[in-house]
């Protein structure tokens, strides 16, 4: 197993990146996220990796956070989901807001990933949610309809999901509030 790939970047596609390490060039395939962060032709550059083995294929998986390569692997053990769906689901959103989806049986949003259809998105919340929580990637399962669209707003902004996820489970239980409110509170919550 290759846990790790450290070496110079020397060229980069769509989603995939070659790296020179010890006198050997490797073709890595990592999501668009991974991608943008390896930086400029001849740096440095080290990803977390998943040797990929088929009968008739081998290939590397590159992953600039240990998170990310461990929702990939959750992914795969999905049936119906391979590394390429799988990457193309990391590339659309990030570990912890899949995580999120996953936990809160958020198919709506899981079905506007690429190539995931609701019958994949039902079998990715059935197979993934205790899966997640024994892993310790869940986001908490409090929230409702309405602290799922202000986690969206604020990850809209720029804040994690957990971080937005964590600020929400703050908000007064009351439903008077409108999404605009309830976005105003975390925002001041969060500021202080």
């Amino acid at each position: 197993m290759i846990a790790a790939v450290e070496g110079t970047l020397q060229r980069r596609g769509s989603d995939w990146a070659i790296i020179k390490t010890g006198g050997v060039s490797l073709q890595v395939h990592v999501a668009g996220p991974t991608l943008s962060q390896l930086g400029a032709v001849g740096d440095t550059v080290e990803l977390f990796t998943y040797l990929h083995w088929k009968e008739d294929s081998i290939a590397l998986y590159g992953f600039a956070s240990e998170q990310d390569l461990e929702m990939f692997k959750l992914l795969i053990s999905v049936n119906g989901v391979g590394p390429k769906l799988a990457l193309g689901m990391l590339s659309s959103m990030d570990a912890e807001k899949l995580s999120m989806a996953v936990a809160n049986g958020n198919v709506d949003l899981l079905t506007g990933l690429p190539g995931v259809g609701r019958k994949t998105a039902s079998r990715l919340v059935v197979e993934l949610k205790g899966k997640l929580a024994k892993e310790g990637m869940a986001v908490s399962s409090f929230l409702t309809d309405e602290n799922a669209e202000v986690v969206a707003a604020l990850t809209k902004l720029g804040y994690s999901a957990t971080e937005a996820a964590r600020a929400v489970a703050e908000l007064p239980r009351s439903p008077d509030l409108s999404l605009e409110d309830r976005v105003k509170l975390v925002l001041r919550h969060l500021a202080s």
